[in-house]
């Protein structure tokens, strides 16, 4: 008896790796229900510095004018069109888009207006079904 009390146990030298795993499980959890909400915005083209002008003819563009006072029109009404707001255009742009295989749609914002509304304009655009959606601008004037 005395032989077995001199014995002594060896200490554990593992890791109990249970409560790490039943917190990856719920970070990974927590990633997954907040991962679709981080994902908001429009998709947008954006323009290069050294950008080449459009090549399409312009009766396959459709352009959609957002003027000083955050109006919207559509370039294809003409200059008598009348300013719609941004349900008519997604309705109006969505039927266009149908007759057409070319989904790329332009927008014309004015300088002055609210970022907002151009934002405004395309995410209206995009409700429609237009897979790329371009902006318009001048060419700098060139100071000699």
């Amino acid at each position: 008896m005395a032989h077995r009390l001199r014995q002594r146990r060896k200490p554990m030298a593992q890791i109990n790796v249970v409560p790490y795993i039943d917190v990856m499980l719920v970070l990974l959890v927590i990633f997954m229900v907040t991962a679709p909400m981080m994902q908001q915005g429009v998709s947008v083209d954006l323009p290069q510095a050294q950008a080449q002008p459009v090549t399409e003819e312009p009766s396959e563009q459709i352009v959609v004018a957002v003027d000083a006072q955050g109006r919207f029109f559509l370039d294809e009404d003409g200059p008598e069109g009348l300013p719609m707001s941004a349900r008519a255009l997604t309705n109006r742009v969505a039927d266009l888009l149908r007759a057409r295989q070319q989904k790329q749609v332009y927008v014309r914002g004015d300088a002055g207006v609210d970022y907002g509304r151009v934002v405004e304009a395309m995410a209206a655009l995009q409700a429609a079904g237009a897979e790329s959606i371009g902006l318009i601008t001048e060419q700098p004037e060139k100071k000699d």
